[in-house]
């Protein structure tokens, strides 16, 4: 069983590099790789399913380049294979004075990143588009949207199939070794390959140290839990609603989201999770979370933001607490207006010195190339991802600036 690629992971990112690398490379002998029995189980088919803008990142980031490429491609692509979604738009406030200045560096970074059409509207502006919100000032995104991304992931895979590659589920990634050629054991079969891509997500540092032992990178699981609005609540929202994220914490807070499929999600909060694809306040593994606490890097975040993770250990466990914090945004929002949603967890690198990446970072070395960090918004910009990751592999374009660490 040889193959030119294998790619482990046949969540979104895996799937759009494995896409892209047939569409540059016709023919390419590819493998993905997938310990599931379906694509798309875990950060891809848990989230809130939002077409990101790319307002909110650093001008030149690798997230900003890769979402605004992303975007176009993934809206080009949905509309070349009859995909559903809705660029609905949606508004940012500002609840008090001391989130202004913080508003307005979000729309520079709007303006900088050559979003067209978002606008700074007044506390009236915002009320024409989602009455029901409390804010003193806003910031209006026409480009943002909904989508299933579960939906483009089967669809990726549809069409690596009809293109000659393979996708084999149910092989877990047991071992890599990395000499002349590749070596890649699974708990159903081995598998040799000249190139291998890491797009293992919860799990890319475990499967990133069988190649890279010398890599101080630890992915720590944060769970975000949503509530879902009663069908009788759910004109209090029109479409997208955000708040001002804290700068120093790279979550955006709770904030309200239409679904494509119908419905209204209010939420995510953001815990430390105890198991890596723990979606149950009761999943827990002794393994999982002992690596977590183990980690030199994740006790100084601990030590950092422990009053901002009890706030939201505290929400997670009383509907009350997190009721009120969606009242800043929704004053007419009640307990009893909120039934039990979804959760998803998402795969947050941290490094040693208890900093959490808030860029994606793709790490090549020789014939390895390990996706160490791709959080949100990695569904929007998957296929940019993809295809910088296939530039890398087939080498006949200039080296992209995901290269390197």
């Amino acid at each position: 069983m040889k193959y030119d690629v294998i790619i482990v992971g046949a969540g979104i990112v895996g799937l759009a590099t494995g896409l892209k690398l047939l569409e540059r490379k016709p023919g390419l002998k590819l493998l993905i790789l997938d310990k599931e029995n379906e694509v798309a189980m875990h950060q891809t088919g848990h989230n809130s399913g939002v077409i990101h803008s790319g307002i909110y990142y650093k001008p030149g980031s690798l997230k900003a380049e890769n979402c605004l490429r992303g975007y176009k491609m993934l809206i080009d692509f949905c509309d070349r294979n009859n995909i559903k979604y809705d660029l609905c738009g949606k508004v940012i406030v500002a609840t008090n004075e001391k989130e202004l200045p913080l508003l307005d560096n979000i729309f520079k970074r709007g303006v900088e990143n050559k979003l067209e059409g978002i606008k700074k509207i007044s506390a009236e502006e915002v009320h024409k588009i989602e009455p029901h919100v409390n804010c003193i000032a806003g910031i209006w995104v026409p480009q943002t949207g909904i989508i299933n991304y579960k939906d483009v992931s089967n669809k990726y895979a549809e069409i690596i199939i009809e293109s000659g590659g393979e996708i084999q589920l149910d092989r877990e990634v047991i071992s890599i070794s990395n000499k002349d050629i590749i070596s890649v054991e699974t708990n159903n079969g081995s598998y040799e390959c000249s190139r291998l891509i890491n797009c293992k997500g919860l799990y890319s540092d475990k499967v990133t140290k069988m190649t890279r032992p010398d890599i101080n990178l630890k992915i720590i699981p944060f769970r975000g839990e949503y509530y879902k609005i009663s069908s009788e609540k759910q004109y209090l929202v029109k479409n997208l609603i955000y708040p001002v994220p804290d700068p120093e914490f790279p979550f955006l807070g709770v904030h309200f989201t239409r679904m494509i499929g119908g419905g209204i999600e209010a939420g995510p909060n953001a815990v430390l999770a105890f198991k890596r694809e723990g979606y149950k306040k009761t999943d827990f593994s002794l393994s999982d979370t002992m690596d977590t606490l183990a980690f030199p890097g994740f006790r100084k975040i601990a030590m950092k933001y422990w009053k901002t993770g009890m706030g939201e250990m505290y929400r997670s466990f009383s509907k009350a607490a997190f009721t009120k914090a969606l009242q800043k945004l929704l004053p007419e929002i009640t307990e009893n207006d909120l039934v039990p949603g979804g959760s998803g967890v998402r795969a947050q690198a941290c490094d040693v010195n208890g900093n959490l990446l808030d860029d994606f970072m793709i790490a090549e070395a020789g014939n390895v190339i390990n996706v160490c960090n791709a959080p949100s918004p990695a569904a929007t910009s998957s296929l940019s991802i993809g295809d910088t990751i296939a530039e890398m592999v087939v080498g006949k374009l200039p080296p992209s600036p995901l290269k390197g660490e």
